[in-house]
């Protein structure tokens, strides 16, 4: 049986990936869970799994396409030691005498005729523990062969068609579309055979099926998910285009024409885009990846949607870089993680978004969410590109804790193995030039967020103390933040509030 590999559920927001490179090759065995193809999102690379052991005997997507959630990669055959034992029993099969061989056949089909053959979820890898039943491809009282397929299934991985284990008729679906099913369970029940009465019964009962299912529009079967959305929108799903398997509606293809009759007003028709120039004996032109496109076109859609404005402030980090240098080796000792800057900013926020709510809020059409959680998100730099994995309950979490898992973030975005939903969700970002030398920026909103905040290098210079002037460690602070919802009073105060938090840390401690 051949099992087909599928580009797996990505994220909320992810629809479509791009083809980096195949790690195998047409024709190479593979075990199941081993790595297959990795693939480039907008956000992060992940690699795709087999869901089965076999042979990798098709690649249906090349290394550069941008495929669709769902869409099939390449396929998985037998392994070809289990096809060499099919061989070899067939043979076995033609060398035994005519007599003998008409003899066990006559004696299997009667066996066969009229038993009950269960069909169960089969096994797909060693991880995967259930399926959900995508659709169903025969109805109750349908003749069906051996190894004709009869139900598709969807892991988190890949979708699968199970095939009958025997010729019959089916007189039982166990599982219903868009049940969850454990492996080995039950699914139908075939009767083999089905020669004499069941012969007869088979009209009859596929003409009930027929009256009781859903007649599926223009030809085209809709599995739960695709059904689900073509409802919600009022969709005509002999509309709908269907890039599945024999032309059936998938959940993009449902997704793809929601959105289409979404955005069928009139738009002003886009400039056509310039011809790319001619590159120069010293010049070289490279493609820009996923990530970089995606972050080129998010923070402009940032600036085009937020009315941005930067309010700044500096900070005196003597107290800070005090505190921190008396206690870090305890600090590390005790927690096995070194005290640096960016959990006591990552608290000095919390503190101040309690206090300024709207700083923590996000625009969704004409309402204001207020987030009562702070999911602060960290901005880090990779080769790749910009990251921003978010530090989840912020407030409820000590700073040997943030200190933890921002550094296990660090190293993982550098490796690219975060996760996706590790850099979905976040309330408010934090994000660190000063490691880059950086003296004072506007960072751009990480959108939908209201707020983000902009730190910069450390550096001693002159101010004024009690009538005295003295060098300092001095850092300048930059607030952007979303005018439509953070009034310039509100923010002035979140960026105090940071500062004086920074200045004397027992703030902190005292939640003042």
């Amino acid at each position: 049986m051949a099992t087909e590999i599928r580009v797996p559920a990505l994220g909320e927001s992810v629809t479509e990936a791009t083809i980096a490179r195949w790690l195998k090759k047409e024709g190479e065995n593979v075990a199941a869970d081993e790595p297959l193809v990795e693939l480039e999102t907008d956000k992060v690379s992940v690699e795709v799994p087999a869901p089965s052991t076999g042979v990798l005997s098709k690649i249906s997507a090349k290394e550069g396409d941008t495929v669709e959630v769902d869409a099939v990669l390449g396929m998985i055959g037998e392994a070809a030691a289990k096809a060499a034992r099919k061989e070899k029993s067939a043979g076995k099969d033609e060398k035994a005498p005519a007599g003998e061989g008409r003899s066990k056949a006559g004696a299997k089909k009667q066996a066969v005729a009229g038993r009950t053959v269960e069909v169960r979820v089969p096994q797909s890898g060693e991880s995967v523990t259930e399926a959900e039943v995508g659709e169903w491809l025969k109805k109750e009282g349908d003749r069906v062969e051996a190894d004709e397929p009869i139900v598709s299934l969807e892991t988190d991985k890949a979708s699968m068609e199970v095939p009958a284990p025997a010729a019959g008729i089916i007189r039982k679906i166990a599982a219903k579309e868009g049940e969850t099913v454990e492996v080995g369970a039950l699914l139908a029940e075939i009767e083999a055979g089905g020669d004499g009465a069941a012969a007869k019964e088979e009209p009859a009962l596929r003409a009930a099926a027929e009256r009781a299912a859903p007649a599926p529009s223009a030809g085209k079967p809709l599995s739960p998910a695709p059904r689900r959305i073509i409802g919600e929108y009022a969709l005509d799903p002999a509309a709908v285009e269907g890039t599945g398997k024999d032309g059936r509606i998938t959940k993009a293809d449902a997704l793809a024409a929601a959105k289409a009759k979404d955005g069928a007003k009139a738009r002003a028709p886009e400039p056509a885009p310039a011809p790319a120039r001619e590159t120069g004996p010293r010049e070289e032109r490279v493609k820009m990846s996923r990530l970089r496109q995606t972050i080129a076109r998010r923070l402009k859609e940032a600036q085009q949607t937020a009315a941005m404005l930067t309010t700044f402030n500096d900070v005196d980090m003597s107290a800070v870089m005090a505190l921190r240098g008396e206690y870090k080796e305890l600090f590390e000792k005790k927690h096995g993680v070194k005290l640096g800057f960016m959990s006591f900013f990552v608290k000095a926020c919390v503190h101040a978004l309690k206090e300024i709510p709207e700083v923590n809020a996000e625009i969704d059409g004409t309402d204001i969410i207020y987030k009562n959680h702070y999911d602060i998100g960290v901005a880090v730099g990779t080769d790749r590109g910009l990251v921003v994995p978010v530090v989840r309950d912020a407030d409820a979490k000590s700073l040997a804790a943030i200190e933890a898992e921002i550094a296990d973030f660090g190293r993982r975005a550098r490796d690219g193995s975060l996760k996706l939903e590790e850099m979905q969700g976040g309330t408010f970002t934090i994000s660190n030039g000063g490691v880059y030398g950086s003296l004072l920026s506007t960072p751009i909103l990480n959108a939908p967020q209201s707020g983000i905040l902009g730190m910069h290098r450390i550096e001693e210079r002159p101010v004024a103390r009690d009538g005295q002037v003295v060098v300092r460690p001095m850092m300048y602070l930059a607030l952007s933040y979303d005018h439509r919802i953070v009034d310039g009073k509100g923010a002035v105060t979140f960026l105090v509030r940071v500062k004086e938090n920074l200045e004397d840390p027992q703030r902190l401690l005292l939640d003042l």
